[in-house]
């Protein structure tokens, strides 16, 4: 299952550093943050329920900004 989710990231160093970071999560197939749009498209392992991720994949996002936002 993929879904979209808007961000909010400061930088496109960032960026990048969020999408090595949420790949490499358990329960995530692929990961791609486009910093020019804000938006993170994420694919999800089969049988993986997207809520449960997604909190581990703004923990991940927020210990490389701090201050990011991802809107569910």
């Amino acid at each position: 299952m993929k879904k979209t989710y808007r961000i909010e990231v400061d930088c496109a160093n960032c960026a990048n550093l969020m999408e090595d970071a949420v790949c490499k999560l358990p329960g995530v197939q692929t990961a791609t943050v486009n910093f020019m749009t804000q938006k993170m498209s994420v694919t999800f392992s089969e049988g993986q329920e997207p809520g449960a991720v997604m909190e581990h994949v703004l923990s991940a996002c927020k210990k490389i900004e701090p201050d990011c936002e991802i809107f569910l």
